[in-house]
């Protein structure tokens, strides 16, 4: 190992640099088109996961926000499917391993919650993480087809994450509405 491949962190420890793979993105447009293929794979996944939910859920204003989204997911994955199709580029996912991890945890949550108020706060909480996540990454995304002068795509970018904060807005409403507080007098008449 050469010198140049270790760093030393300010409490003693090394830290290795990371080799790019052979298929590794040489440029920005790369990158982009990476990133794209990424959360299209994670609207995917969602658009499977969130009848699970939808149907795992009991408070009607949550299961009625779930099936909405799916909706506006579907959407978001033909709008992804225009981007691609404006860069000249195949609309080919790539597995999201965040997209993967967060539908794990949510899945996990409801096989640890009963039915009812806490189980509609796990999912909450699964589906704000994921909202999050889909957040940072249509900023992120938005931001990369600015830089890139791909002003059709940026708009079109920009439309799906003016969509998941309004999702994420709408899930904390029905959290402080009603759920967390029915999970909480749960808790109390126990």
């Amino acid at each position: 190992m050469k010198n140049s491949d270790v760093k030393t962190e300010k409490d003693g420890r090394k830290a290795r640099t990371v080799k790019a793979k052979p298929t590794a993105a040489e440029g920005l447009r790369e990158l982009f088109v990476d990133e794209l293929k990424d959360i299209l794979w994670a609207e995917r996944a969602l658009v499977k996961a969130l009848p699970k939910m939808a149907k795992n859920a009991t408070a009607p204003n949550l299961v009625a926000a779930i099936e909405d989204h799916t909706k506006v997911t579907e959407g978001q994955i033909e709008r992804l499917e225009r981007v691609f199709e404006i860069l000249g580029e195949t609309a080919r996912g790539k597995k999201c391993d965040a997209m993967d991890g967060l539908l794990k945890e949510g899945e996990s949550i409801m096989e640890e919650t009963e039915p009812g108020p806490v189980r509609d706060a796990g999912i909450i909480s699964a589906s704000q993480k994921i909202e999050h996540y889909e957040i940072a990454s249509y900023g992120t995304l938005c931001a990369f087809a600015k830089t890139l002068g791909e002003d059709e795509v940026a708009s079109l970018l920009a439309e799906t994450l003016a969509e998941e904060k309004e999702a994420d807005v709408t899930l904390t409403e029905s959290a402080y509405n009603t759920i967390n507080f029915d999970a909480a007098e749960e808790d109390n008449a126990k």
